[in-house]
């Protein structure tokens, strides 16, 4: 008897532990405490509002796996050797400037590669005979209120340090006055327009005077580069960005499908919101 007392007791004490552990079920998969801090953090919201997009994603999830929708790993290299050939890298030289630039493995980069391209399909599954393109006015229109948004530098004036150890690179970078015979160096002007975007988004987001992070070169060495100058761009027009503009409209559009969709599936889907907090 007492040992069947303390086997109930037990077993009382581990649905508790669970029961404790968990935010909300969606469709009877749990979303735990752990998963909910994360996402707090992750996106620095509120405890509501980080349920609300977990819950958003196990949707998506489970909305995905009832489409039978899947990415394959090749589908996945090619969107990775996409993106090298935009920085002029190969695979493996982009894989150690993801890994520099925010510290993903090979592994991880594919993974949220995946994540990406299944949203993407899952996007297109939903939305595809719900979207029309933009007309003439509404292009105009979002042209007009966020023209200071298009505003990019017309050039950058940096110095070029190039070397096949990135080891030597980084220690320029900590102390400008390091020399080293193995690290080239000149001036460079470099055109906004003619830049690989991700290479001038580094560029915007680094401040005068400073190096950039430190990426493969495309031939097998590594460069960073000192940003001496910004040259201001002297005109922001309509159809140097107009491609842009659609495809942020087609975007908002894109979103607000799937706003609704995923609104209406919530509103039906058994959803139990459990505790948000310890």
């Amino acid at each position: 008897m007492k040992s069947l007392f303390f086997a109930l007791l037990l077993t009382l004490s581990l649905q508790a532990t669970t029961i404790g552990g968990v935010a909300a079920t969606v469709k009877g998969e749990a979303i735990t405490l752990y998963e909910l801090k994360k996402e707090m953090q992750l996106l620095k919201l509120d405890a509501s509002k980080a349920l609300d997009s977990l819950i958003r994603k196990k949707l998506e999830s489970q909305e995905i796996a009832e489409r039978n929708i899947d990415v394959s790993s090749s589908e996945v290299f090619d969107d990775i050797k996409k993106s090298a050939e935009r920085n002029n890298m190969s695979v493996s030289e982009f894989y150690e400037a993801v890994r520099n630039a925010n510290g993903l493995s090979s592994s991880e980069l594919k993974e949220k590669i995946r994540e990406k391209l299944l949203s993407q399909k899952l996007y297109q599954a939903i939305a595809y005979t719900s979207l029309s393109e933009p007309d003439e006015a509404q292009i105009k229109e979002y042209f007009e209120l966020h023209k200071a948004d298009f505003a990019h530098p017309k050039s950058f004036l940096t110095i070029l340090y190039q070397s096949n150890e990135a080891a030597k690179l980084q220690e320029k970078i900590d102390n400008p006055m390091f020399y080293s015979p193995q690290i080239a160096s000149g001036e460079q002007r470099l055109e906004y327009d003619r830049l690989a975007p991700e290479l001038a988004a580094m560029l915007e987001r680094t401040p005068l005077n400073s190096f950039t992070q430190i990426v493969p070169d495309g031939s097998g060495n590594y460069m960073t580069f000192y940003l001496k100058e910004i040259e201001a761009s002297t005109t922001t027009d309509l159809e140097s960005n107009r491609a842009q503009i659609v495809n942020l409209l087609m975007g908002e559009k894109r979103e607000q499908v799937l706003s609704d969709y995923f609104a209406r599936l919530r509103h039906n889907a058994d959803i139990a919101i459990i505790r948000t907090g310890e």
